[in-house]
């Protein structure tokens, strides 16, 4: 009984006790972080950490974001103010720099570098090595064929076949390898080159995303026909840098807003849908504008200019207004942007005269106009029930709907505020007749203030809205993504497949032809390519001998261990 005991102990794999006692048992430290780096550079975690990319992506499409617009970030902290403190602390005003995203993005990028490594190396090794050699028991593979060739040339005819196999398969594009009395061959590499390719693109692409993140910026402008713009930060409605790309960074360049050109549907179901928008700009690279260019910006269609492109993004109307004072001199004259609410562009603006104007009594003021513009204004009838509103985006019939205020805008209290907004706060709105002052004015019509001076609605010009953007990645993103699509197709339509053929001479000089084949996904083409082969095969072996335990079939047998091992290797 104890010698069955100690033989039993010593078949064991499991650590010997130790009779001293209190000692551990365990993989280490080494052992651990082995552990966690196979984990980390698994194929499951990788698509795990790409589905936990996808979602912290998420809230940076429905939170106002720091970096694309401050303003939408102040007012939304203005709205809410229990939510937007959990926002802060969360960092989600600021989703793609914060450090839950990094931490995922790094993760993402390591375990990518960490599974393709290994793999780009042992592929390597594979196509260097030579293909497997042929099992003992072909007829255990899913798809064989054999048959008993009746030419008495014995070895002689052995050999001529597996020429003429070696020769089938070299025309087919098989890598080909000879071992004794059996040819291996093997096709298919082109599907892990997919897989490679895949994977490899994946990770140029989060190198583009970080190398714009790091080293591109943007900022939006807004320009009046007959305006320039000039690329410094003082030029920017909103100016986005980054960690390398900052205002010392700009390149001098700049452009002209020529003409705005806009069409619309006149007609049928769509009508006042925009068919067309097109600013016509000059523009000119270096600080010296008289050696511009004439170009055209349309939506999707940028202008590239020193390595940053400038997109056209809104448009809108900017109605004229002439300000003069008690004394008749002029004030205020000039265009003022308004912001479309609507598909037809009725839009809101603010007008501001912040100094110089002096009324009636030598008091100066400073004067406020809230305004509604309609640039194809409603019908009476319309206005009556739904007050001003614009019914076609098109100027056919412009209306401005202007309520006019004086005393202090507020930009002196070092509050910042929005050019789109006027501050009645300290403000009051003039009196006519006891009633508010309101007033509707086409072109060219004006009015007389109670205080002595005068405002003309003289005319309308139009602005553009433009995003510059450097976006070095831009061009990577782009290759990568569409090697990825290659990729993805490689290693979904190509099937890599071993076939194996052995020819055997009898006793009786009758040569024994048997093929074999072995694809690494379910598929019918090794059937078919196997059928192939053997009947080409048989212009050199004919199958002129009954044999009956010859064995065709596409269904697996079950296999030993030795040959599961070469099939799987």
């Amino acid at each position: 009984m104890t010698t069955d005991l100690d033989a039993a102990e010593r078949l064991s794999s499991a650590p010997a006790e130790d009779d001293g006692g209190g000692g551990e048992v365990g993989i280490g430290l080494l052992g651990w972080l082995r552990w966690g780096w196979r984990q980390l550079t698994s194929m499951r975690t990788a698509l795990i950490l790409l589905f936990l990319l996808s979602l912290a992506a998420i809230p940076g499409s429905l939170v106002p974001q720091t970096a694309a617009s401050p303003t939408r970030v102040a007012q939304f902290v203005g709205n809410h103010q229990t939510l937007a403190p959990i926002y802060q602390k969360l960092g989600l005003f600021h989703v793609y720099s914060s450090f839950w995203f990094s931490a995922v993005y790094i993760l993402l990028f390591v375990s990518l570098a960490g599974c393709i490594i290994p793999r780009t190396w042992q592929f390597v090794g594979v196509l260097r090595a030579q293909p497997p050699a042929a099992p003992k028991h072909l007829v255990r593979l899913p798809v064989y064929a054999t048959w008993r060739s009746g030419a008495k040339d014995g070895e002689a005819g052995a050999e001529k076949t597996l020429d003429a196999a070696e020769a089938l398969l070299r025309r087919r594009r098989f890598r080909v390898a000879r071992n004794g009395n059996a040819i291996t061959s093997e096709k298919g590499y082109l599907r892990e080159v997919g897989n490679l390719l895949f994977h490899i693109s994946l990770f140029g692409m989060l190198i583009a995303f970080a190398v714009g993140k790091l080293f591109g910026g943007m900022g939006t402008v807004l320009v009046i026909e007959g305006k320039a713009f000039s690329n410094n930060v003082a030029m920017y409605d909103d100016f986005m840098p980054s960690t390398f790309y900052t205002a010392d960074s700009l390149v001098p360049f700049g452009f002209k807003l020529d003409k705005l050109e806009a069409s619309y549907q006149t007609s049928g179901t769509q009508v006042g849908n925009a068919r067309n928008f097109q600013a016509n700009v000059s523009y000119w690279t270096g600080s010296d504008p008289t050696k511009a260019k004439r170009a055209s910006i349309e939506v999707n269609h940028p202008l590239s200019i020193d390595n940053s492109n400038v997109y056209l993004t809104n448009n809108g109307y900017a109605p004229i207004i002439k300000v003069t004072d008690a004394k008749g001199d002029v004030i205020f004259d000039g265009p003022t942007p308004c912001l479309p609410q609507d598909g037809n562009n009725t839009s809101t603006c603010a007008i501001k005269v912040n100094d110089g104007y002096v009324d009636d009594k030598g008091n100066a003021t400073q004067l406020g106009f809230s305004a509604l513009f309609t640039p194809t204004a409603a019908p009476q009838s319309e206005f009556k029930t739904m007050g001003p509103h614009s019914i076609f985006p098109e100027l056919l019939d412009p209306h401005l709907y202007i309520n006019v205020y004086h005393g202090d805008l507020g930009d002196n209290s070092g509050a910042p505020q929005s050019i789109y907004e006027l501050d009645t706060k300290h403000m009051k709105q003039y009196m006519l007749d006891g009633q508010p002052l309101k007033f509707d004015r086409t072109p060219g019509q004006g009015f007389k203030l109670p205080d002595g001076g005068t405002v003309t609605f003289t005319g309308v010009d139009q602005w553009a809205n433009f995003t510059v953007a450097h976006n070095p990645g831009t061009g990577w993103a782009l290759t990568s993504a569409m090697m990825a699509v290659v990729g993805l197709i490689g290693s979904l339509f190509v099937q890599r497949r071993r076939i194996w053929v052995r020819a055997v001479a009898g006793e009786d000089g009758t040569t024994t032809v048997e093929i074999a084949g072995l694809a690494r996904s379910e598929s019918a083409r090794i059937a078919e390519e196997l059928a192939d082969l053997a009947l080409e095969l048989q212009d050199t072996a004919p199958a002129d001998q009954p044999d009956e335990d010859a064995i065709a079939t596409t269904e697996p047998a079950a296999a030993d261990t030795a040959d599961t091992a070469a099939e799987k290797e």
